[in-house]
């Protein structure tokens, strides 16, 4: 682990004693993997937590679930569904977020408001302010650089010029840096960025997106591949350009003369679904070359797909995005004993290499994912690959590990604002006589 990254790796933490943490996502609730994740972990360490979220669904304002107390916008519904989702969008100006954020700190009195990412950051840090908390930035993602990419493959619409301009979402980025108590990251390139920035080491945690030790499952899956049939290919995420899924479908369109059948599943959906769909009918795959599963809203249907696959892939195009951050599925194909076929994007491949997990091939080159996809045709190999993997999850990437990090993180953050409570308080004593 990289010396920059300022992260406490043993012990335990100070108990909370019941204090509150509200948690800032910028969506409607549930769901999200990171923020049950880490809102789930406070809680069990004795937080009382409070998720501040979205309500484009028009939930109930308030409804308590196991992973904290969810206060969700209040919907304007006089103005109808498509209005008030306008209304509600999550842009640190806008005054619906900013009193309903002040309204729910001023009413739970937390010792630590955790912001996720950057659209609701300023609004945190100002409310943070206003009513004396300390604020954690979880960065998720490189907000500019992830801006930047759809406008780079050329897939920005029209409003994005004006809400995810890439050139204001870096100077939000800027203001909001040297302005927060602390900044969970998911990656140790993404430490290595804050440091060229100039955000001093002790300010940076690494808090991967590794899967709980629970979704590990140590059987030796059934894999049809295995057993002559078709070698799978499977990958989990959002269909955009950036994320290579054209170039996956390539790939399979150059493998019809392999001497085992490939196929691609692809699970998930997004603004360039209908680009992928195109794409494939261009290419004249087959549904039995490959299938568009869309959204699946069972996370068991999910996984059981990973599952009985061959081989997971993120075929990712390199940018300043991914070679800044980590997504969840590498480690949920390590988890499930898979091998991976990662692009060259800087954390996929440094992670795949350290760990033996798979293969890397070049990004943005159908041929060479084709060739990663024969390297692995000897199911022995697969399987080494898988063992490894899924030995490194059990090892060191996993939840419990990452979830220490995050506790250590908040016990900083808050020793250092009851310190700076204390001195200012001597100080007006001091003063006053």
């Amino acid at each position: 682990m990289s010396a920059r990254v300022g992260q406490a790796r043993d012990g335990g933490h100070e108990s909370p004693g019941g204090a509150a943490l509200v948690y800032l996502w910028d969506a409607d609730y549930p769901w999200d993997v990171r923020a049950e994740k880490v809102c789930a972990t406070c809680t069990s360490a004795g937080y009382d937590v409070h998720i501040v979220a979205r309500n484009r669904a028009w939930r109930p304002t308030r409804e308590r679930l196991a992973e904290g107390i969810v206060h969700r916008l209040r919907p304007w519904r006089w103005l109808g569904r498509r209005l008030d989702a306008l209304l509600s969008f999550p842009a640190f100006c806008n005054p619906r977020w900013v009193l309903h954020l002040w309204r729910v700190v001023r009413g739970v009195r937390p010792s630590v408001l955790v912001v996720r990412d950057l659209p609701l950051c300023p609004t945190a840090i100002w409310v943070g302010r206003w009513l004396g908390v300390p604020v954690v930035l979880d960065m998720a993602e490189n907000y500019p650089a992830m801006m930047r990419k759809n406008f780079e493959a050329g897939r920005q619409r029209p409003i994005d010029y004006l809400v995810r301009n890439p050139a204001v979402v870096a100077r939000v980025e800027r203001y909001c840096l040297p302005r927060l108590d602390r900044i969970l990251v998911v990656v140790e390139e993404s430490a290595a960025r804050l440091e060229r920035l100039g955000v001093p080491a002790p300010r940076v945690s690494l808090v991967s997106n590794t899967p709980p030790l629970a979704r590990v499952d140590g059987r030796p899956p059934v894999r049809a591949g295995d057993q002559g049939g078709p070698l799978t290919l499977v990958y989990v995420g959002i269909l955009e350009v950036p994320r290579g899924i054209a170039d996956l479908l390539e790939a399979v369109a150059l493998l019809r003369s392999a001497p085992q059948a490939v196929r691609a599943v692809v699970i998930g959906t997004g603004r360039d679904a209908a680009v992928f769909h195109a794409r494939a009918a261009e290419l004249g795959l087959t549904s039995a070359e490959v299938t568009f599963h869309g959204h699946l809203a069972s996370h068991e249907d999910v996984r059981r797909l990973v599952r009985s696959a061959d081989i997971g892939v993120l075929p990712h195009r390199v940018s300043e995005a991914w070679n800044t951050t980590i997504p969840n599925k590498l480690f949920d194909y390590m988890a499930a004993e898979l091998p991976v076929i990662t692009s060259d994007a800087a954390p996929f491949a440094r992670i795949v290499r350290e760990t033996g997990a798979g293969v890397v091939f070049r990004s943005r080159d159908p041929a060479s994912l084709a060739d990663a996809v024969r390297a692995m045709s000897d199911p022995a190999r697969r399987r080494a690959f898988g063992a490894a993997g899924l030995a490194a999850v059990r090892q060191r990437y996993h939840w419990e590990y990452d979830a220490r990090a995050l506790l250590a993180a908040l016990d900083s953050v808050r020793a250092r604002a009851t310190a700076t409570a204390g001195t200012a308080s001597h100080t007006l004593e001091r003063a006053a006589s």
